[in-house]
Formats: structure tokens, C-alpha cells, sequence
């Protein structure tokens, strides 16, 4: 229970019911568990889209539904996709794009990115065709990318919390974090809900693969960043 009760609140505004610092092992096996998250994250969202349309149209609810997603989790993983599209865009070798990233400045690239990525993940919600799976699945996937990352890829920084996860992070999570994934997936959407969990693992590795191309590894802007664009492409192949 102590993994679960840190994946919620490292992820979301969950209140601290283990009011300490995390060890580095606990956030490794906490990893696992990042999928179960975006399951109960996904079910919040669907409810309150579902009161939200019983008083306004599908446009006003979508951007509520958006409002409460960035509000619940802390706008951890925008902020993440925002320093990435400074640091990855905006320097010219792989120590100026590490800085740029560690830099708590938000610069034309990262506004530019949260703006269209933020409009996509709008007009998606508005126009999804099965908005409970769109909402659910798009969580889940998100933060499925997270521990398929993090186990397959090098960390780019020698210290910092996405280092000791990284090196905590076993075989173990990441399958209990696959079977998690798989099963909503599922429940879901059967086949094509497998189909979509692959599409989204296959993105995150060719996306991880690119990084590697710029950075000697990743970082937990590079997290969240995989995390934000699994979630929209999801949404979006709901409109469909």
C-alpha cells in the first residue's frame, strides 16, 4: 500500500498520507503503480465531465474536464512537456539543452508548446466518440510511458530524484505496471485497446530514441513530456 500511496502523490494533489520523505527503493517500486493512477485519474475526469455536460455543451465541459486535469495533477507533467520544448528546441549541444531544461524560466518554445498541445487535447474532448475510454485510456497510457522509460533508458543527470527511480526501477515494476496498463486496456476496448496500449509504447521508445539523439539520456522533463503527447494522441484517436 505505502508504493500505491506514493505513486498518487507524487503524480497528483492526493493528500500526504506519508508525510516523510520517500526512499529511493520506494519510489522505484512505487513506478508500477503510476498506470493505477491514470485508471483512477481518468474515472475522476469522466465524472466530473459527465456533471459538467448535464449543465453546459460539450465545449464549456471540455474545458473544465482540461481545467480539472491540469488542476489534479499539478501541472507536474505540462510543465515538464514545457521545458522540454525550450531545452530540445532552444539549445545548441547537449549541456545548453540540459540547462535550458533545469532552468525555471518558461521560454517562446515552451509557451508555444503548452498552448497547441493544450488546444489539441481541447478540441479532442470535445469531439470524442466514447469519451469515458478517451479519458481513461489517455491517463493510463500517459503514465504507462513513464515506467517503460525509465527502465529502458539512460538517466541524463548523475543525482536528482529521476536518477535514484531510474536505478530503483526493476524488471518487476515494470511488468506489474504492463499488466495494469493491459488489463484496462482490455476491460476497455479488447483487442484495439491492446492495439492502442502498443501504439503508445512503440511512440514513447521511437520518442526516447530521439531524445537520445540530443541528450546523453533523459530526464523527468522528458517524462512528463512523453506523458503529456501519449495522452493527447490518445484523445485524439477518439475523435476518429
Amino acid at each position: 500500500m505505502t508504493s500505491i500511496f506514493i505513486a498518487f502523490q507524487f503524480l497528483t494533489i492526493f493528500p500526504a498520507v506519508i508525510k516523510r520523505m520517500f526512499t529511493p527503493e520506494e519510489m522505484g517500486r512505487a513506478a508500477g503503480f503510476f498506470p493505477l493512477v491514470g485508471v483512477a485519474l481518468g474515472a475522476l475526469l469522466f465524472a466530473l465531465n459527465h456533471a459538467a455536460r448535464i449543465i453546459f455543451p460539450d465545449s464549456v465541459s471540455a474545458a473544465l474536464t482540461l481545467f480539472a486535469w491540469i488542476f489534479l495533477t499539478r501541472a507536474f507533467h505540462l510543465d515538464g512537456f514545457m521545458d522540454t520544448c525550450d531545452g530540445l528546441f532552444g539549445g545548441w549541444n547537449p549541456e545548453r539543452r540540459l540547462e535550458i531544461m533545469k532552468d525555471s524560466r518558461v521560454g517562446a518554445f515552451g509557451v508555444a508548446g503548452a498552448v497547441l498541445i493544450l488546444l489539441m487535447k481541447y478540441a479532442a474532448l470535445s469531439s470524442s466518440t466514447n469519451i469515458f475510454a478517451a479519458l481513461i485510456l489517455a491517463a493510463t497510457l500517459g503514465r504507462w510511458s513513464l515506467p517503460l522509460l525509465i527502465y529502458f533508458f539512460p538517466y541524463a543527470r548523475p543525482n536528482g530524484l529521476g536518477y535514484e527511480m531510474k536505478h530503483n526501477t526493476r524488471w518487476v515494476e515494470l511488468l506489474l505496471a504492463a499488466l495494469i496498463t493491459g488489463v484496462t486496456a482490455w476491460l476497455l476496448l479488447g483487442w484495439l485497446g491492446l492495439v492502442l496500449m502498443l501504439a503508445a509504447s512503440v511512440f514513447s521508445v521511437l520518442f526516447g530514441v530521439y531524445v537520445m539523439r540530443l541528450l546523453p539520456g533523459l530526464t523527468g522533463d522528458i517524462y512528463g513530456a512523453t506523458t503529456i503527447m501519449v495522452e493527447a494522441l490518445t484523445l485524439i484517436f477518439f475523435t476518429i
